[in-house]
């Protein structure tokens, strides 16, 4: 399975992708889903892949071919130009591959995530669906997953606020998401692959890859532990009315 996030603050923008793939519990391996597309000064894009490792693969071959040739997203003048790009790319993956995969009873499973910059507007983060279509990050929900997301995103709802929220803090709160979906599904897991980019600098910011035992990770998993308990013991005791009360029996209604 797989689990990747990105996240949209007035800062720029924080990226997030494990590293595990399995074909069945007995059968994981470690592929690197966060892909950079980089021309100093001029624009920076990030994608994250999810789903098939071999169709995934098939994109981002034509997307690094495209423009290392100086084509496709090496001239898109938008992220939503960046963004359809992608897409064509995923649409051309389909075209081949699609039918004969179906005709043997797989599905054309390929979802991206692409974040970044060009040079003149804002910082954009998209989804696109295998489909090929974008959907755009707003302010309002400035952040968007793939894969197995659910077990993170309670902290994300919570947390992420676009115009409050610093680089800084949603860089612990990717960690965090990760950290509640590594402990309740075991399909997903480190290396964990982090990077932050700050708006306006047009180039790869921070960067960083933690690998399973990493110190910093543990004892970030193990602060907020404790953290969550003592929060809880802190909450007000729950009042409950004396057994055999009027007040204390159900209502039949």
């Amino acid at each position: 399975m797989t689990y990747c996030l990105s996240i949209m603050t007035h800062e720029g923008l924080v990226l997030a992708s494990d590293s595990r793939t399995n074909a069945g519990f007995d059968d994981l391996n470690v592929a690197r889903k966060m892909h950079t597309f980089v021309q100093p000064g001029e624009r920076v894009f990030v994608i994250l892949v999810s789903g098939s490792l071999s169709l995934s693969q098939s994109v981002m071959n034509l997307l690094r071919a495209s423009f290392d040739a100086g084509e496709g997203l090496a001239q898109a003048g938008s992220m939503y130009e960046a963004a359809r790009e992608v897409g064509q790319a995923v649409r051309q993956v389909s075209d081949m591959d699609r039918a004969s995969l179906e005709r043997d009873s797989y599905n054309f499973n390929v979802h991206l995530l692409l974040g970044g910059q060009v040079k003149g507007e804002p910082p954009r983060t998209f989804l696109i669906y295998p489909q090929g279509n974008p959907l755009s990050s707003t302010e309002d929900s400035p952040f968007l997953q793939l894969g197995e997301y659910k077990y993170g995103r309670p902290i994300l709802d919570r947390g992420i606020v676009y115009d409050s929220t610093s680089l800084k803090a949603a860089a612990k709160y990717a960690l965090l998401s990760f950290d509640a979906t590594m402990r309740s599904n075991v399909t997903v897991g480190p290396p964990i692959e982090l990077l932050l980019y700050t708006k306006d600098s047009l180039q790869i910011d921070c960067y960083r890859r933690f690998k399973a035992g990493d110190r910093e990770l543990e004892t970030i998993h193990a602060m907020w532990e404790r953290s969550l308990r003592n929060a809880v013991e802190d909450l007000p005791d729950l009042r409950f009315d004396r057994p055999g009360s009027r007040d204390s029996q159900p209502s039949l209604l």
